[in-house]
């Protein structure tokens, strides 16, 4: 369905669309995994071998100073494994500060196209430097060279960045060597507390489930209370 904006005035905009969503599935607590890491496996899995959803590996990463004040910006899911979800980034951009100041954050994943969503909230930590230097290296040469040339979240100057990629091409094309991580980039984990599953259904009426890790669970033997939520 097309958006119809209406415009009370040159200073206001109020969408007017009413979109309906219909998945096939029904979401309920005995339909789904116990471990909601296994149960976004099967999901992230289907999306990718279907084809439909482009760039089902884009989240919206939200994070907080210690005061409370939020931020939230587009990232790239790039693993996940036994203790949760993993991003890469600059160590010096605002998020890797917030991160560090305040170490908890939530994540969205948004299936637009088979009307799915994923909610994570949960602790972060850093990755190995073993495992980020194995990242990077998967990286496509321009990439590599990007990290090195961008002070994420700094303030530059017109052409600042691409001047300083110019003489960093210069440099490695000189050294004939491989890319190296740089020491102010890595991997961030999200270790979940808390994980959503939404289906999308008509009339506003979602299929929700949610699991939230139980008090006195540890990440090495996690246990979750799994419960349905109103839409």
């Amino acid at each position: 369905m097309d958006v119809v904006i209406s415009e009370p005035t040159p200073s206001k905009i109020q969408v007017l669309a009413h979109n309906q969503y219909q998945t096939s599935d029904s979401l309920t607590p005995p339909t789904v995994s116990p471990s909601p890491l296994d149960q976004f496996h099967v999901w992230f899995k289907q999306v990718v071998e279907d084809g439909e959803v482009h760039e089902p590996e884009a989240i919206s990463l939200s994070t907080a100073t210690p005061s409370g004040i939020p931020s939230a910006r587009m990232v790239l899911f790039k693993q996940l494994d036994e203790r949760g979800f993993i991003f890469y980034t600059n160590y010096t951009s605002r998020k890797s500060h917030e991160l560090e100041a305040n170490p908890y954050a939530a994540i969205v994943f948004y299936w637009r196209e088979v009307h799915k969503s994923v909610r994570v909230i949960g602790k972060v930590e850093k990755v190995s430097r073993e495992a980020s230097e194995a990242y990077f290296k998967t990286r496509p040469k321009g990439s590599q060279l990007g990290a090195w040339a961008s002070r994420q979240s700094h303030v530059v100057k017109e052409g600042e960045v691409m001047e300083r990629l110019k003489k960093l091409e210069k440099r490695f094309d000189k050294e004939q060597s491989n890319i190296p991580t740089p020491d102010f980039w890595g991997g961030w984990r999200v270790i979940p507390t808390e994980v959503e599953f939404w289906c999308g259904k008509p009339s506003r009426l979602h299929d929700r489930v949610c699991y939230r890790l139980q008090e006195g669970s540890t990440a090495e033997n996690p246990q979750w209370k799994i419960e349905c939520l109103a839409p």
